[in-house]
């Protein structure tokens, strides 16, 4: 991110952890040209921080795996920071989780590593306004479209404060934790590819330490394997966040924000919408199973 390109920054990153990227909502209708939606893994805890300081939903935060971030505030600033519950303090003073946190110039945010949870999002009043791509101002990770993942001296603009105006100081939010998580699937279009599709609700899986935000690859915990009944290959078909894909090894892989819009191999269930945003959240090792629903 080229700082001599941003007028009035209102941020200054510190500190970066494992990785921390600018996400919106996505861009969507760009299928045709062979580029997915993107946005945030967890809409939810994003649409939430937005929501604390007034924006419309949809503005750009910022994302941030496990923790470890550090901003800087060059003027007054009002944020709010969801998600994984990393511990946060401004000038050392501790934060509560989804409080709303006013930042005068020269003060800082610092995040801790989240003991729960994976990610954590950081909204700032008025949105981080970097130049937007293709309509959206959300880091791809698949394709590399969208403003760089941030670094230690990356200069943020800040949006003009809308005219909503926070009306709470905290929000009540469910702790995340480790426990097993259970996730609503429908059958996918390629069941019937399967010996006993019903095996991927038996039982129990594992998230891998192969997660990102293309998707979680699952190990199995307890219960039958998949094992695939039609031989040969599928002709590559479009793929839908949520998708629960089964490779030769038998491991489903959930795709996320970043998934390839098209793949080749069969789609065994489909997440609802609404727990995608769970599985963005799980870390590696936490137990998970389905729930089948029609």
């Amino acid at each position: 991110m080229n700082s001599t390109e941003i007028s009035e920054p209102g941020l200054r990153v510190e500190r970066v952890g494992p990785l921390a990227t600018i996400q919106d909502l996505g861009r969507p209708g760009w299928f045709d040209s062979g580029v997915g939606t993107a946005g945030a893994a967890d809409r939810a805890s994003l649409r939430l921080a937005n929501r604390l300081v007034g924006n419309p939903e949809g503005a750009a935060g910022i994302e941030v795996l496990l923790g470890g971030l550090e901003l800087l505030a060059r003027r007054h600033v009002t944020v709010a920071v969801t998600g994984a519950s990393a511990p946060v303090t401004v000038d050392d003073r501790p934060m509560g989780p989804a409080s709303v946190l006013e930042m005068e110039e020269g003060q800082r945010l610092r995040m801790g590593y989240a003991a729960t949870g994976l990610r954590t999002y950081v909204a700032v009043r008025g949105g981080i306004e970097v130049a937007p791509v293709l309509g959206s101002r959300s880091r791809d990770t698949l394709s590399g479209i969208g403003p760089e993942p941030l670094r230690s001296g990356d200069l943020l603009p800040v949006g003009k404060p809308p005219r909503s105006w926070p009306i709470v100081d905290v929000a009540p939010v469910p702790v995340l934790g480790n426990d097993l998580l259970t996730v609503r699937a429908v059958p996918g279009p390629r069941a019937d590819w399967f010996a006993d599709a019903a095996a991927l609700f038996a039982g129990e899986w594992s998230v891998s330490s192969d997660t990102d935000r293309i998707g979680a690859r699952l190990d199995r915990r307890s219960g039958p394997d998949l094992r695939r009944s039609v031989k040969g290959e599928l002709p590559t078909e479009g793929m839908a966040l949520g998708s629960v894909q089964v490779p030769p090894s038998g491991q489903p892989v959930v795709f996320l924000a970043d998934h390839p819009i098209t793949g080749g191999y069969p789609v065994i269930a489909v997440v609802v919408d609404a727990d995608v945003d769970t599985v963005a959240q799980a870390r590696p090792g936490q137990p998970l199973r389905f729930r089948r629903i029609e």
